[in-house]
C-alpha cells in the first residue's frame, strides 16, 4: 500500500463531503446575512432606526450563543446526519418567516429564534471535519468549505439586489421576497442531507473495505496526537485559559467580519449613491477576493503546518485595510481599502478553525469548539449593534470602520501572542504503512 493509495482515500473522501458542506454552508449564510439586502427597503417602510436594524440583525447571535453548546454536544450524541438535518430544517422554516415581520417586536422575535434554530451548525460542521481530516489536511478542508461565507455574499448580493425589484409580486414587497426564495434551498437540502452524508467514517459505504480501515487507522492515530497535546476530556477542556482566549481572538475577529457583512451594502450606498442592483453587484467583490485568500492561506498553511503568522499576518492586513478605508477621500479608494480588509480577515478564519482541533478531540472537540464559537458568538451581536449605534451618532462610517479596525489589530496581537500548539510538533507519517 504506498502514499498514493491515501492520496487517493482523501481526495474521494473531500469529493464527497466539501461539496456538500459547502453548498450548506453557503446557504446557511445567505440566509444569516440577506436581512443586509432587504434592510435597504425594509428598514425604510418600518422606520427602523440603524440602532434598531443593529439590534435586530445582531439579536441572532444571542440565540445562537444560547444554545450553541447543547446542540454541538447533541450532534455527537444523535450522529451529524441527523442533527444537521434537524438544524437545517429548522433554520430554512424560521428564516422564511422574517418575511412577515410588522414591526420592531416581531423583527428582534424572529431574528432571535433564526440564531436558536442555527445553533450549533458552525462548530457542528467543523467538529464533523475532525472526523474525516487528519490535521496536516484540516485548514484545507475548513478553507474550502468556509469560503462559502464569502461565496454566499458574491452570489447572494446580487441575487438578493435583482429579487428587491420584484415589488408588489403577489402583494408582497421585494425585501420579504428575499426572505422567502433565499429559505426554500435550506428545507430541501435538509433532506438531501440526511440520505446522503455519512456520519462517521465507519459507516462509509461509499469507501471499499481498504479504503475504509486506512482512513480508521488513520484518524485514530490523529485523535490520538491531538489528546496527546491537549485533552479528550470536555470538563478540562472548558476550564482550559487557552481555549477562553481563542473564543476570544475569535469574537476580536468577527466585529470586524459580521461588521462589513451586515453593514457593506448601506456602506456602498452612502458612499456611491448606486442603485440598489449596482449595490449588489459591487458588495460582492471584496467577498470574491476574500474567499480566494481564504482558500490559499488554508493550503499554504497547511503545506507548511504553520498557523500562528498564517493568522496573525491576515489580521493585521485586515486591520488596516478597514482603518485605510475609514481616511479614504473616494468611493473607489474606500472600496478598495475594503477589498483588502477582507482579503485580510477571510485568510485567516480557515486558519484559526484548524488550531483548536489540533489540541482537542472528541467530547472536547464537540464541546471546545462550540465554547469556542459562543465566546466569539458574542461579536455577531455587539459588532453589528455597535456599528448601528455609532453610526446613528456619526454622519458617516469612519467611526464605525476605525471600530471594527481596532478590534481586528486586538485579535492580530493575540494571535501572535496566545500559546497555542505548534502544528509543526505533530508528528506527520509520509509513509500510509505506518497507519495501514
Amino acid at each position: 500500500m504506498d502514499q498514493t493509495f491515501g492520496t487517493a482515500v482523501m481526495r474521494k473522501v473531500t469529493l464527497r463531503i466539501v461539496p456538500l458542506l459547502f453548498v450548506l454552508w453557503l446557504v446557511n449564510f445567505l440566509d444569516r446575512v440577506n436581512v443586509s439586502f432587504a434592510a435597504l427597503d425594509m428598514t425604510r417602510a418600518f422606520h427602523f432606526t440603524p440602532e434598531v436594524y443593529g439590534f435586530g440583525a445582531g439579536i441572532f447571535f444571542i440565540g445562537y450563543i444560547l444554545f450553541e453548546i447543547p446542540s454541538n454536544l447533541a450532534l455527537q450524541r444523535f450522529g451529524a446526519r441527523v442533527w444537521l438535518t434537524r438544524i437545517i430544517v429548522t433554520w430554512g422554516l424560521v428564516s422564511g418567516l422574517q418575511a412577515f415581520i410588522f414591526n420592531e417586536t416581531s423583527f428582534i422575535a424572529i431574528r432571535f429564534l433564526l440564531g436558536v434554530a442555527e445553533a450549533g451548525f458552525l462548530p457542528g460542521v467543523l467538529y464533523y471535519l475532525t472526523r474525516w481530516f487528519p490535521a496536516e489536511q484540516r485548514a484545507r478542508a475548513i478553507g474550502q468549505v468556509m469560503s462559502a461565507n464569502m461565496i454566499a455574499v458574491v452570489i447572494g448580493a446580487p441575487i438578493s439586489a435583482f429579487v428587491m425589484s420584484l415589488n408588489n409580486v403577489g402583494g408582497l414587497a421585494g425585501w420579504q421576497w428575499v426572505f422567502i426564495l433565499e429559505a426554500l434551498p435550506a428545507v430541501a437540502l435538509g433532506i438531501f442531507t440526511y440520505v446522503f452524508l455519512a456520519g462517521e467514517p465507519s459507516n462509509a459505504k461509499w469507501l471499499d473495505t481498504a479504503e475504509r480501515d486506512w482512513l480508521l487507522t488513520t484518524m485514530k492515530r490523529d485523535q490520538e496526537q491531538a489528546a496527546s497535546m491537549g485533552t479528550e476530556k470536555l470538563g478540562v477542556a472548558l476550564r482550559q485559559p487557552i481555549v477562553w482566549l481563542l473564543g476570544l481572538l475569535y469574537l476580536l475577529v468577527g466585529v470586524g467580519f459580521f461588521g462589513i457583512t451586515l453593514w457593506l451594502p448601506q456602506i456602498i450606498k452612502q458612499i456611491s449613491g448606486m442603485s440598489t442592483v449596482e449595490v449588489g453587484v459591487l458588495s460582492a467583490l471584496p467577498f470574491l477576493l476574500g474567499a480566494v485568500a481564504m482558500i490559499l492561506n488554508g493550503r499554504h498553511s497547511d503545506r507548511s503546518l504553520e498557523r500562528r503568522w498564517h493568522l496573525s499576518i491576515p489580521l493585521a492586513i485586515g486591520s488596516v485595510g478597514l482603518a485605510a478605508s475609514a481616511l479614504g477621500h473616494s468611493a473607489n479608494t474606500e472600496l478598495a481599502w475594503v477589498c483588502v480588509a477582507l482579503i485580510g480577515i477571510g485568510a485567516s478564519l480557515s486558519v484559526f478553525w484548524s488550531i483548536p482541533s489540533s489540541f482537542l478531540t472528541g467530547r472536547a472537540a464537540a464541546g471546545g469548539l462550540a465554547l469556542v464559537n459562543v465566546i466569539s458568538g458574542f461579536s455577531g451581536f455587539l459588532g453589528p449593534y455597535a456599528i448601528g449605534w455609532i453610526r446613528g451618532h456619526s454622519p458617516d462610517f469612519s467611526n464605525a470602520l476605525f471600530f471594527m479596525a481596532g478590534s481586528v489589530a486586538a485579535a492580530a496581537v493575540l494571535a501572535a501572542t496566545l500559546p497555542f500548539p505548534d502544528a509543526r510538533q505533530r508528528p506527520v507519517s509520509t509513509d500510509p504503512r505506518s497507519v495501514a
